[in-house]
């Protein structure tokens, strides 16, 4: 963890108040961490999730810290978002990140089997008072009026039961939800934009919609059949980084901010170079995706990149 202590606390509520949609980079394990997010704030993100953290695991490691929360002054705003089960170990997670960072965001939506085996991710959408709860706690015990407490929510078959729950947090002083428009059981079904404009009709307080963001006329689509305050993007951005900047394609002047900002930071080279293989996908043929794919080392990528002439889109 950073060991500067960076208190100036951003105001992501007045974020919403001026009315724009927010474009926001969703949590991204093994992707959404300081050099990505970095990026993607050159290309009009405003604002960055980290990956999702196990709290206890957080609490209990100094290394679980170290290696899964790192930050800097222009990181921000910034929201962490944890896994949890129980409401102190949330809030106490949240006091040791509050001076650090802007918000923090309780995952309910991750249907992966492990997650919801140990209490976490999408299984606390059949929790409600629980999540009640954890949102209470949080913003009882940090010590910041500004600081966000968010979830991030998928929706049940019965959306009653996900406008319920939502409005069970409202009461218990959510700052905003996030929804991922599918049930915890659809991976790549269409987004049930319906259901995020019904939650978001049911609501005060800020509403996200995540899913299927790829594209700067995505964001404007979606916010039309939504009515929402924001949008979320995951691998519309892993693909193009410049997306909300409006380019269609990652330009190349992207390119080379990534390997600038990675190579500073001291990324990992499976990392750095797979975030390259997203973000080259659309923009190479399939022989040239062959090679650059088995590279091994960030000289021999660098290399590789200013030795073949990149037919990419800048538009």
């Amino acid at each position: 963890m950073s060991p500067l202590n960076m208190t100036t606390n951003n105001n992501v509520m007045d974020m919403f108040e001026k009315g724009n949609i927010l474009k926001i980079c969703a949590p991204m394990v093994r992707y959404s961490k300081l050099a990505f997010r970095s990026l993607v704030r050159k290309y009009d993100c405003d604002i960055c999730f980290t990956p999702m953290i196990v709290a206890p695991d957080f609490l209990r490691s100094v290394k679980a810290r170290d290696s899964e929360f790192t930050t800097n002054k222009a990181d921000r705003p910034l929201i962490v978002q944890f896994a949890a089960s129980d409401a102190q170990t949330l809030a106490d997670a949240a006091c040791v990140v509050a001076p650090f960072s802007d918000g923090v965001d309780l995952n309910c939506g991750c249907p992966q089997r492990w997650a919801m085996s140990e209490g976490y991710g999408a299984c606390l959408i059949n929790k409600p008072e629980l999540v009640k709860d954890m949102v209470r706690h949080v913003r009882n015990q940090v010590d910041n009026p500004n600081y966000t407490t968010s979830i991030k929510i998928r929706i049940h078959k019965e959306l009653r039961r996900t406008v319920d729950m939502c409005q069970k947090a409202e009461a218990a002083g959510v700052s905003w939800i996030t929804v991922h428009g599918r049930t915890a059981e659809e991976r790549h079904q269409p987004v049930h934009f319906d259901a995020i404009k019904t939650i978001k009709d049911s609501l005060s307080v800020p509403v996200i919609a995540n899913g299927d963001i790829k594209s700067l006329q995505d964001v404007e689509t979606t916010h039309q059949l939504t009515g929402v305050d924001g949008v979320m993007a995951a691998r519309g951005l892993l693909a193009n980084p410049a997306m909300f900047a409006g380019y269609n394609e990652t330009p190349l002047e992207c390119v080379w901010d990534w390997v600038d900002l990675a190579t500073d930071q001291g990324t990992p080279f499976t990392c750095f170079h797979q975030h390259l293989i997203y973000m080259l996908e659309r923009v190479c043929s399939q022989p040239e995706r062959k090679v650059f794919n088995s590279l091994h080392s960030t000289a021999a990528v660098i290399d590789y990149l200013h030795s073949t002439n990149r037919s990419m889109i800048v538009n």
